[in-house]
Order: C-alpha cells, then sequence, then structure tokens
C-alpha cells in the first residue's frame, strides 16, 4: 500500500518493481488493487536531490503490459517445501497562488510530479494531504512526491511506472510507508511483493530475496515494458506480509 489523500475501502495485492539506470536514476513500478468510492490520489515520496526541476520524473505508460506483474511473478514460482517461505513543516505564510503542477496522462492515469512538499498546495485540494500530515513525517521534508490520480473504482490498477533521480545513487528506493486518511501509524498491516534487478558491479545486499532462475526475458514480455526491465538480468523477489514497522524499504 501507500500513501492516499483520501478514503479507500481496501488496498491489497501491492506490487512494486524497482531497477538503477545510468545517471544515477532509478525506474519504479507499482501496482495494486483498490476498492474507493471516491476521486483520490496515491502519493509516493521519492528521495529526489533538493532543488529538482518539474521535469526531473519521466513518466511511462504500462497501459499495453497491464500483466507485467503477473508475468514477474512467474519467474518465481512456489518452492515445493511450505517451511521456506519467506518471512513475514509548519503552514507556510499566504503567498500568491503558484502555477498547478503539470499534470502528464499516464495510460490511464493523470500523473503529476512535486519536487517539494511545500508544492502540495498546488494541487487540486481533493489530491492533497493535509499540512499536519507532513508534520509528522519530519524525515520526508526534502523529498519530492509523485502523485496518481485514481478513479473510483473497484478493481486492479494497471502498473503505474516512472523513472526519477535519486540523492544517494547507491541505494534502490522502495515507497511503502501507508498513510490513509491523513493519518500516520507507527505500525501497518502489509501485503507486498517487491521485485528488483541488480546491475552488473551494483553493490546491493539481498540475503533475503529469492533470485529467479532465469533472467527476466525468459518469462517477461520485455519488449512491452517501455523499457523498464533488463531481459538480460535476473530478478529478485521478497514479500513482505502481516504487521510491521510502518517504514520504506531501502537497499
Amino acid at each position: 500500500m501507500c500513501c492516499f489523500s483520501g478514503h479507500v475501502e481496501r488496498v491489497a495485492d501491492t506490487s512494486i518493481f524497482a531497477r538503477s539506470v545510468e545517471n544515477g536514476r532509478q525506474i519504479l513500478v507499482y501496482a495494486m488493487t483498490i476498492s474507493t468510492r471516491t476521486d483520490v490520489a496515491m502519493i509516493l515520496p521519492l528521495p529526489v536531490p533538493p532543488g529538482s526541476p518539474e521535469d526531473a520524473v519521466r513518466f511511462i505508460s504500462l497501459k499495453e503490459y497491464p500483466d507485467f506483474f503477473k508475468d514477474m511473478k512467474k519467474g518465481f514460482p512456489e518452492p515445493v517445501s511450505r517451511s521456506l517461505m519467506p518471512t513475514k513543516s509548519a503552514r507556510p505564510a499566504a503567498v500568491p497562488a503558484a502555477p498547478k503542477l503539470e499534470v502528464v496522462q499516464v495510460g490511464e492515469f493523470e500523473a503529476s510530479f512535486g519536487p517539494a512538499v511545500k508544492d502540495f498546495s498546488r494541487l487540486d485540494a481533493r489530491f492533497r494531504l493535509p499540512d499536519q500530515t507532513w508534520e509528522q513525517l519530519p524525515a520526508y521534508k526534502d523529498f519530492g512526491f509523485a502523485v496518481f490520480k485514481l478513479k473510483p473504482t473497484a478493481t486492479e490498477i494497471h502498473p503505474m511506472a516512472f523513472e526519477f533521480p535519486r540523492v544517494n545513487p547507491r541505494q534502490l528506493f522502495f515507497p511503502t510507508v501507508h498513510i490513509h486518511d491523513g493519518k500516520v501509524h507507527s505500525k501497518a498491516t502489509f501485503d507486498h511483493a517487491l521485485y528488483c534487478q541488480k546491475r552488473d558491479g551494483e553493490k546491493l545486499s539481498l540475503p533475503e530475496w529469492r533470485e529467479s532462475q532465469v533472467t527476466a526475458g525468459q518469462f517477461m514480455k520485455a519488449s512491452q515494458a517501455a523499457g523498464v526491465l533488463d531481459g538480460a538480468l535476473h530478478c529478485y523477489l521478497k514479500e513482505v506480509r502481516g504487521e510491521r514497522k510502518n517504514e520504506d524499504v531501502v537497499l
């Protein structure tokens, strides 16, 4: 799950894929099953360098590959032995209205990128988090955020994908903090499958991750993936289920 601007009845089956690319940037692909009766936005805080421009994030449409994560799951067949399952800022002073953040059509979504928390005021009020929410999350004061506007639905969301610059290009970032109805809790219930790829020479510690037996090109349709994955590399999986500390996953 992630951060939502309003009430959602149910969120489940969250899948996230991350991969480092050139120039210190990272690819992120996100999908979930959601049930909501109102227009809401999914908000993903991102550890971008301070002062990043509004075009720093490149949104990528995977509308033509809705089965991205279904195919990725095929690279990790259930092991025979069930005993080896994976372990579980203050309100700014009044100023003249700033121009709205640019909205990009990405597949079935409208997406925006705000370089800093202060840019939240430039979103439609329906798609903001309350100021007091950010006050509970001081670690995010220098983060940017990607916003995906979702229509009322009770269905599986096709994968959302984008590429962003990282303040620390040696870290792989998974946005997993839960914020629902503007509330932040110390613990949350997770239902996540995290996937990643590791580039040659990249120093990622993956002791609790399962490695695919074959390269991604043998179970993924790389030609439909808009460049978000490398068909010549293996994939890695870590399942995060149940109640745990409410925090992001960083490798």
